[in-house]
This record gives C-alpha cells, sequence and structure tokens, in this order.
C-alpha cells in the first residue's frame, strides 16, 4: 500500500515514536487544520497507533492538595 502524504522528518516513524510525537506528518503540505486533523488520524491508523482522545492531557490521577491548602 502507497501512502500518500509525506512524513514529517522525511521518514515513516516506528510505533513507539510515532505513539510520542503528535504530529506525524509534514504539516507544509496541509491548506488548513482540518485536513492535517484528518490526514493525521489516517497515519495513525496506517500505523496501528491509537487516535488521542480530547481527554488525554487530564490525569485520571486525583491531586494532593497543596502545603498551603487545608484538606476536607
Amino acid at each position: 500500500m502507497d501512502w500518500k502524504y509525506r512524513w514529517k522528518n522525511g521518514y515513516r516513524p516506528s510505533r513507539d515514536e510515532a505513539a510520542k510525537n503528535s504530529h506525524l506528518l509534514d504539516e507544509s503540505q496541509f491548506d488548513n487544520e482540518q485536513d492535517r486533523k484528518l490526514a493525521e488520524e489516517s497515519a495513525r491508523k496506517h500505523l496501528g497507533i491509537p487516535i488521542p482522545t480530547l481527554d488525554e492531557e487530564r490525569s485520571i490521577l486525583p491531586h494532593a492538595p497543596s502545603p498551603n491548602e487545608k484538606a476536607l
């Protein structure tokens, strides 16, 4: 299967490298952000990497109160 987009850095990333990076494709080949996002999702599917979710940056663990705050 031939890939129709240019990879960032000029080569296909490994699965580990792709999982760590938010952008896999060369951004200069897209006219708008929506096209880039769709192509990035397609690239992740092509590599078998999960697509990032909207809450990916949020921690699932509870946070301890800072030393200055009173615990309830």
